[in-house]
């Protein structure tokens, strides 16, 4: 869990996680924020390449021709010269696995004429999926300050190449390819590094730092998250999976009826039990607010229950007890010395599973009054009742 204290400092970072069966968000900060996709652009390159094949356009066999345009882009690049054609289907691993730009221009030029044309296409076919905030100039995702989108409209792209293209979906899980007989490994460590991983997709330029689009299953369940605006590979990683890791635990919470999400993907199908508390402001801290209105936005948990005493504040679910512990243990120093020794771990799919950090035994007046101190600490949050299966 990255405290405000952390993230503040940085302008680029933008992140949502989706259930993708229901389109249940389960968490968001920054989502509707504009941000530069970077490669991420290459997701709906392939969305418009997988249409082409579809419509039978095109074939895996058939060739693109390289252009001069398109062989004069910069790294990262196959090198493919003027005049060479690139088969469909090599044209596919490498956009997934390599993210050429040379390769990703010869795509564009292949399907409308050219990059331009094809920039354009891409932005209708961003609006007719509901991506209400994006705008493309290039294929690639190379540098412009007139590229830009959100996670919110990249989690939708990624959670539509799942639904429209089952058949070519497994190729995102792909880690390397051979092409006229060298072996290319891709820079998705996600894919080697976080267990049910089968996709999507990394992109970095200088203005967005380190962007991923990344799809999970655990236990039959699927999750989608985006993280951009990471310092390094690494820590966009790292965080990428704890936000995983507290996305499946609060999908388990959900399957057990512990609260509900506010809104879908498109925000505006699933809605809270109304609150009579009003939604915290936004003027004064963009990011701590944000994480602030995390229990109204993506966790309001209204669970039936007679004992007054029997609520909690979760401060974050992890894989590892240790981290579980630790967290809960750092979030019980902001609070009030009323509620010191409420600090519990448990565990919600026995040895190996979800561990949840949370301060146990408040009534619901202390747990909604103890999750605002510590969002005003910066740290993450959400109210929960007590119910079967805590």
């Amino acid at each position: 869990m990255l405290p405000a204290a952390q993230a503040a400092p940085n302008p680029r970072y933008a992140s949502i996680v989706i259930n993708a069966e229901s389109g249940a968000v389960l968490h968001s900060a920054n989502a509707d924020a504009t941000r530069y996709p970077a490669s991420l652009t290459k997701m709906m390159t392939l969305y418009l390449l997988f249409e082409a094949l579809e419509d039978d356009t095109l074939s895996m066999d058939s060739r693109l021709p390289v252009s001069q345009h398109a062989a004069a882009k910069p790294p990262s690049k196959m090198g493919v010269k003027p005049g060479e054609t690139v088969k469909v289907e090599d044209a596919i691993n490498i956009l997934v696995v390599k993210s050429a730009n040379d390769v990703a221009a010869v795509v564009a030029e292949g399907l409308a004429g050219s990059e331009s044309t094809f920039a354009s296409q891409m932005t209708d076919k961003a609006r007719a999926l509901g991506m209400a905030h994006t705008t493309f100039r290039n294929a690639s995702g190379l540098p412009d300050d007139r590229q830009v989108t959100t996670a919110r409209d990249m989690a939708i792209l990624a959670l539509r190449l799942m639904q429209d293209f089952p058949s070519y979906y497994p190729v995102f899980a792909k880690t390397e390819f051979t092409w006229h007989g060298r072996r290319y490994k891709g820079h998705n460590r996600l894919l080697d590094n976080y267990a049910g991983t089968d996709g999507l997709k990394t992109g970095y330029i200088r203005a967005s730092g380190f962007n991923v689009a990344t799809s999970a299953v655990h236990d039959g369940r699927r999750l989608l998250s985006v993280v951009m605006g990471g310092f390094t590979a690494q820590s966009r990683d790292a965080h990428m999976s704890e936000l995983l890791d507290r996305g499946f635990a609060r999908a388990e919470s959900v399957a057990q009826g512990d609260w509900i999400a506010k809104a879908d993907i498109y925000g505006d199908r699933l809605q809270a039990t109304p609150t009579s508390e009003p939604a915290p402001t936004l003027a004064d801290d963009p990011i701590r607010d944000l994480i602030a209105q995390a229990e109204y936005e993506h966790g309001d948990a209204r669970t039936a229950t007679d004992d007054a005493s029997a609520w909690a504040v979760q401060v974050g679910a992890f894989s590892d007890r240790t981290r579980a512990r630790r967290q809960a243990d750092q979030a019980a120093e902001f609070l009030p010395a009323e509620l010191d020794g409420r600090v519990s771990v448990s565990s919600v799919q026995g040895d190996g599973g979800i561990f949840r950090a949370q301060v146990v035994d408040l009534e619901e007046t202390q747990a909604r009054r103890g999750c605002r101190q510590l969002a005003r600490e910066g740290v993450d949050c959400v109210v929960v009742a007590m119910g079967a299966g805590q």
